[in-house]
């Protein structure tokens, strides 16, 4: 890579290959022109993860895979999780090297730097009590005026004839015109290929993660990895 040039691990903590294709393309479409994507996604685990079970069942594969691959690539300068329930991502945090940036995270915080109150709109309910607690975890509960869901399974959402954006599309209205807020956090990495069409649509920014933590990770100055290492001494 050229000098000064980053490289970020994306993974999407699920074994589906077709979501972390669009994820890597994401990811790709936002970054800088001398930063170096790699999505990759673990070989063993669950297809989806829809809720705190999911997320457990996903937790060995995940963590065996950031372990080899960064054990692997010392040059690697950043982790960023492609899950929006942020799995593994504080399990990570106090492990790695490297800063871990989940694309749930990012997306709250970015949200709460561009309007006083957004509202999340993720797939299934089963997920609303772990976006919950994270956005409390992250300190930004009072800035979220609701968790909405769409009723999408997330593999609906790698099924062009599916009918997953029009109920995304259905609940942000409802979200727009009830929750008094002045932006809209697609809950589910899978949506990453929405967010713009969807900031058209309905004139509001539309925040993706993936996009959200690509920026972040970015703009984390050079010496990151430096701070991380010594606060794991």
């Amino acid at each position: 890579m050229q000098q000064g040039a980053r490289h970020f691990l994306v993974i999407n903590p699920n074994t589906t290959a077709s979501m972390t294709r669009k994820i890597g393309e994401a990811a790709r479409a936002v970054a800088g022109p001398e930063t170096r994507i790699t999505a990759i996604n673990p070989t063993h685990g669950p297809a989806a993860i829809q809720g705190a079970a999911d997320g457990d069942a996903a937790l060995p594969g995940l963590l065996a895979l950031v372990d080899a691959t960064l054990s692997g690539d010392p040059g690697i300068d950043a982790v960023i999780i492609a899950c929006f329930d942020d799995t593994g991502v504080w399990q990570l945090k106090s492990r790695c090297s490297v800063p871990v940036i989940g694309v749930g995270e990012a997306a709250c915080h970015m949200a709460s730097l561009l309007v006083e109150r957004f509202s999340i709109v993720t797939t299934l309910s089963v997920s609303i009590p772990v976006l919950e607690d994270n956005l409390a975890r992250n300190g930004l509960a009072r800035r979220c005026a609701k968790v909405r869901a769409s009723d999408v399974p997330v593999l609906d959402l790698e099924d062009a004839g599916s009918d997953a954006r029009s109920k995304v599309t259905s609940e942000m209205s409802s979200a727009l015109a009830a929750d008094d807020i002045g932006a809209i956090v697609l809950g589910c990495a899978g949506m990453a290929d929405l967010a713009n069409e969807l900031s058209e649509q309905f004139q509001v920014p539309v925040i993706d993660g993936v996009a959200a933590a690509i920026g972040l990770a970015e703009a984390l100055p050079a010496t990151a990895r430096l701070g991380r290492c010594l606060a794991l001494r």
